[in-house]
């Protein structure tokens, strides 16, 4: 007897956003390389077309879509165009975030506070109750948030941020016990540092590099393939029986 490939996504329709680069980009590659079809979802249509030409000429498929996922109008007419293009939608993969502001809780100001949570939280959310009635209106889907290690333990410094990202992890537990019985599951990833140019503030600072290293027990920062992984499993068969879950992928920084 041969054992089903529990993470075969064929004829799967994955959105994922702040799909041009970083996380985002490496969990498009593998999503796509596994057989789905990736809908590709960033701000500027430019930045997202090397991503779909490198997975299309892999053999692949892909599709860019412009989107501000901080602006609800955006969202409203990306799902229009989603269902109208492809009938239905598998998996969404909440990557998109913003990190306007790095310095001390006296100092945040309210254009800063406000552009972090349109972007982590608001649209976050309302991206994942649109895709959710889409999902289960065509029997059902997964939904995977990308939260950090800061939603858990936030560090000096990163306070707004870390702030949506717990919220993140809250939006996660919250969702999954709603559409349980709808069979739409939804789990986070919690990255640790990451080679992004998103961390880029922290891994481009030797000083301030030097300081995180040591609280890693692998003693390195983590390459972006190395978060897409946990994403493919969460997205898929072999995860059947997982929802609620916000997963740590810190080289056991919080152990």
């Amino acid at each position: 007897m041969t054992s089903p490939d529990l993470f075969n996504l064929k004829n799967k329709v994955a959105l994922i956003t702040g799909a041009s680069r970083g996380i985002g980009e490496s969990i498009a590659h593998l999503l796509a390389a596994h057989g789905a079809h990736v809908i590709l979802v960033g701000r500027k249509q430019r930045r997202l077309e090397p991503v779909e030409h490198a997975i299309l000429e892999a053999g692949h498929q892909a599709t860019a879509i412009p989107c501000h996922t901080g602006e609800l109008e955006a969202i409203d007419a990306l799902m229009e165009q989603v269902e109208t293009q492809f009938g239905k939608l598998d998996i969404l993969v909440n990557n998109a975030a913003t990190n306007p502001f790095f310095g001390s809780v006296l100092e945040v100001d309210l254009a800063a506070w406000e552009k972090t949570m349109d972007v982590n939280l608001t649209g976050t959310f309302f991206l994942s109750q649109k895709a959710a009635r889409l999902m289960i209106a065509h029997g059902g889907g997964a939904i995977v948030n990308v939260s950090s290690v800061n939603g858990v333990s936030p560090p000096p410094m990163q306070s707004v941020y870390s702030i949506t990202k717990a919220g993140v992890i809250a939006m996660t537990k919250s969702f999954a016990r709603e559409l349980a019985p709808m069979n739409v599951r939804v789990n986070a990833l919690l990255p640790g540092l990451t080679d992004t140019k998103f961390a880029s503030a922290i891994t481009q600072n030797e000083s301030v590099l030097n300081t995180v290293l040591p609280l890693i027990p692998m003693k390195r920062i983590a390459h972006p393939n190395e978060m897409a992984g946990l994403v493919l499993y969460l997205v898929s068969d072999a995860a059947s029986y997982t929802t609620g879950s916000c997963i740590l992928v810190d080289g056991g920084m919080l152990a």
